[in-house]
């Protein structure tokens, strides 16, 4: 397996192209299977019935798409909803029965992209193509100007969520690509928007106050370009449609020149390490997705030509402390932390997704996930993470979205590769990222039957138990996980007793998970996994768990319970401080 180039560093001091390289990074990838054993090889086509190799994990519903929509998007939830954005509009799914799903409303309000996030009754829309208008008619708006244009993020009311109501929205002048909620845990009267918009720079005549520039490979000191920034939005939560532009911080500055450009500058033309061009270009003039975790007032931001690492902990003023970039990577396109915020993991989206970037031919660590760890306020490389299964050239296939399912002990991430389908991977060390479980269907094949057909899971997201996919060209997905050698059925089952109101995959919380038996099952599943506890230990602590569990059943007194619980702490043999003892002594505490 050969050695990657490490990722290089640009210091809080000296913040030029040719930064410092990181020092042991090595390549190390999963392997489920050898290719040629991979059931994931040689998929039959189709649309709606091609054929689906799946392990450790379910189709349970699959809703295509409906009419007059066509690309879908980001997905966000609230409450029973899913939320699905797509290039046409919106769609609001009813997952109460996740076996089940069923479409409720499609709003159609066309304007691109259509990432979604929500907020209480507020929903927030990333609205980019040129088509976009203020009153989500569908005729277009034609022109170099034109006033009836809408660029920027759309606010809806969706307190009555089956009767959407748009608010007035914020314009921006490079429109939205994708679009972050930012909370503040000292001010619960507002909500932060950090808007990354990649487009074409709008005319000032059509929105005062943009202006173009050329990217160029001299310093920029000079004017106010709209590039090199991003825009944070404050949202008044008692007068939404009053939300406008607060900063537009230029997070990407050398601070020791002042350039705007002072990160990654690579121009067109540069080759990618596979000999092509780059594509798209990690010139860092913009960010494409940032994640924020307000709890710990950081967030990674995937800004073309960089990961960044930003300071949030004064959301309208963020200030970036640490940025690395890769030559292996084209395009840094999304990012996700760890549960615990002190690992995140970036996507690179080599082709910009309507590519094949996933055959055999394509090194492990092109399109990938580059896994890093937060050290000291520093992102230090660990691996990167490339999916396993080689695809065909019919089908666009790279690194997307995806979240944290939460389970015990572990750092687990689900993640879409488009035409590549889902993986689940466990990166709980860093260093040595693991798939543990798998779908995906064979290509796509209309309409047209030899090329790339555009399609493929654009995110998978854990939410409430399960995993929900937005499928570009067939629709929404329902899944479940299932028990393996690598996931146990307590494991899923705890993760499942973390239940939210709302979940945006792009905002991210500690998720802390009360004491209870599925809780305790897991750490002691995960040492039988890791053979720390002998075969008669294990034997003797399932055993009192499995009595205590049927005398909480049967109504029995608390002392029986801890009695049962105490006995399985001594048969375990392990240290007070072990996480299989933690988790007993926590449980017990809700019998006290």
């Amino acid at each position: 397996m050969r050695t990657s180039h490490p990722p290089v560093r640009w210091r809080r001091r000296a913040l030029a192209a040719t930064g410092a390289l990181l020092l042991g990074a090595s390549l190390v990838t999963a392997t489920a299977a050898s290719a040629e054993d991979d059931p994931r090889v040689g998929l039959g086509a189709g649309l709606h019935d091609a054929e689906i190799a799946a392990s450790g994990v379910e189709l349970l519903d699959s809703l295509p798409l409906p009419a007059g929509f066509a690309i879908n998007s980001d997905l966000a939830f609230t409450g029973d909803k899913a939320i699905v954005g797509s290039f046409s509009g919106f769609q609001v799914y009813d997952i109460s029965d996740p076996g089940a799903p069923v479409l409720e409303n499609a709003f159609v309000c066309p304007g691109g992209q259509g990432d979604v996030s929500v907020h209480g009754d507020l929903l927030f829309m990333s609205v980019e193509a040129t088509n976009g208008r203020i009153d989500c008619g569908t005729q277009g708006a034609p022109g170099a100007v034109n006033p009836e244009r809408f660029r920027g993020v759309r606010i809806f009311d969706i307190s009555d969520i089956s009767d959407p109501q748009q608010l007035r929205g914020v314009q921006t002048c490079r429109g939205s690509h994708t679009h972050t909620l930012v909370t503040d845990p000292d001010d619960a009267e507002n909500v932060y928007i950090y808007n990354s918009g990649t487009s074409n720079v709008r005319s000032p005549l059509e929105l005062e106050g943009c202006e173009n520039a050329a990217l160029t490979a001299d310093p920029v000191t000079s004017g106010n370009p709209t590039q090199w920034r991003i825009d944070v939005i404050k949202v008044p939560l008692a007068a939404p449609e009053t939300a406008a532009i607060v900063s537009q911080p230029r997070i990407f500055t050398d601070v020791e020149t002042g350039a705007y450009n002072g990160l990654q500058n690579t121009m067109p033309g540069a080759l990618h390490p596979s000999g092509s061009a780059y594509g798209p270009l990690p010139n860092t003039n913009t960010c494409h997705d940032v994640t924020a975790f307000p709890e710990i007032g950081l967030l990674a931001g995937a800004c073309q030509g960089n990961g960044i690492l930003v300071d949030i902990s004064d959301p309208e003023n963020p200030e970036r402390i640490d940025a690395v970039a890769d030559p292996n990577f084209s395009y840094w396109h999304s990012a996700t932390f760890s549960n615990d915020g002190t690992k995140v993991i970036f996507t690179d989206e080599w082709g910009g997704g309507t590519a094949a970037r996933c055959q055999a031919s394509h090194a492990p660590e092109w399109g990938a996930n580059a896994l890093f760890d937060i050290v000291d306020g520093e992102l230090e490389f660990a691996s990167y993470y490339k999916l396993p299964a080689p695809q065909t050239a019919q089908e666009n296939c790279v690194a997307h979205n995806g979240s944290i399912i939460p389970v015990p002990g572990r750092d687990i991430m689900v993640q879409a590769w488009y035409q590549g389908g889902l993986s689940i991977i466990d990166f709980t060390d860093t260093a040595n990222p693991v798939e543990i479980a798998y779908l995906d269907r064979g290509p796509i094949d209309e309409p047209s039957p030899t090329g790339i057909n555009l399609g493929g899971y654009w995110s998978t997201y854990w939410y409430n138990g399960n995993v929900l996919g937005s499928e570009i060209a067939r629709g929404f997905d329902s899944l479940e996980l299932l028990a393996s050698d690598w996931m146990s059925a307590n494991e899923i089952a705890a993760a499942g007793e973390i239940q939210l109101d709302a979940f945006n995959a792009q905002t991210q919380a500690q998720l802390v998970h009360a004491p209870s038996f599925a809780v305790v099952g897991s750490y002691v599943d995960q040492a039988d996994r890791a053979d720390a506890m002998s075969d008669k230990a294990l034997a003797q602590v399932r055993k009192h768990l499995a009595e205590a569990q049927v005398l909480v059943a049967d109504g029995s007194s608390d002392t029986a319970v801890i009695a049962q619980l105490d006995n399985a702490i001594k048969k375990s043999g392990a240290p007070s401080d072990s996480a299989v003892v933690q988790a007993i002594v926590d449980l017990k505490a809700t019998f006290s």
